[in-house]
This record gives C-alpha cells, sequence and structure tokens, in this order.
C-alpha cells in the first residue's frame, strides 16, 4: 500500500486477480468493480450506483478513493464521472480528468463515450 493515510472507504476497479492480491491488506470499507483493464465495467448499471456512492460520500466530506491497477484509464474514467456529477458538462469532463488527475486519464474511445453519456445527477438515483 503506498504512504499516507487511509481512507474511510474505497472503490476499486479491476480483475478478480487484482481483487485478490490487494483486498487482505485493505483495512477499510470497500466495494470492487468488476471492470477489466481497458475496458468498461461489466456491471455497468452498478458502477453508476457506486460512482454516485462514492461522490456522496466525497461530497459528505469522507476521506475517499477509487483506484485500479494503474491509476489511469479506469480511474481516470471514475474521476471524470465524478466530475460530471460535480457539474462539469460531460462534453468537457475527460478534459477535466486529464487536467487535474492525470494526462492520459480515460484511455480508451469506449470509457470516454460511457463519460458522454454518464448519468448526472439531475437524473433519479
Amino acid at each position: 500500500m503506498p504512504a499516507g493515510p487511509a481512507p474511510a472507504f474505497g472503490l476499486y476497479l479491476g480483475s478478480g486477480r487484482l481483487r485478490g492480491r490487494h483486498e487482505a491488506a485493505l483495512t477499510w470499507p470497500s466495494v470492487w468493480l468488476d471492470w477489466p483493464d481497458f475496458r468498461l465495467p461489466r456491471d455497468r448499471d452498478e458502477a453508476v450506483r457506486q460512482i454516485r456512492a462514492l461522490h456522496e460520500r466525497a461530497r459528505a466530506g469522507e476521506a475517499a478513493e477509487v483506484a485500479c491497477g494503474g491509476g489511469v484509464g479506469r480511474t481516470g474514467t471514475v474521476v471524470a464521472c465524478l466530475a460530471v456529477l460535480s457539474g462539469v458538462p460531460p462534453s468537457e469532463a475527460v478534459a477535466w480528468a486529464r487536467e487535474h488527475h492525470h494526462p492520459r486519464a480515460v484511455e480508451t474511445p469506449w470509457q470516454r463515450r460511457w463519460v458522454a453519456g454518464f448519468p448526472h445527477s439531475g437524473l433519479p438515483h
């Protein structure tokens, strides 16, 4: 685990293998989404629910983190979705994530399309 304070909650994105390597070391509540590298989450509805829940935790002041294997594509996709939930227009969310998270955030065309259509906070939960 990287140095630094532990979060109060973690949303983790990856395969069963990634989960198997890291889950035992987590000492805080967490949720894992089955999200293959360079792809989209296998259960997109569940991913939307969990991203919204992560956003609500962060808005409430909770120390929450999101992570994947490399911290760029999948994590960047969630960062862009969180930006949408915070009011950034979907058409600008990838650029926002690249400026504020990582220059290569949201790596694939299908990840970019998913962010562009991500349900924003005005939709029913």
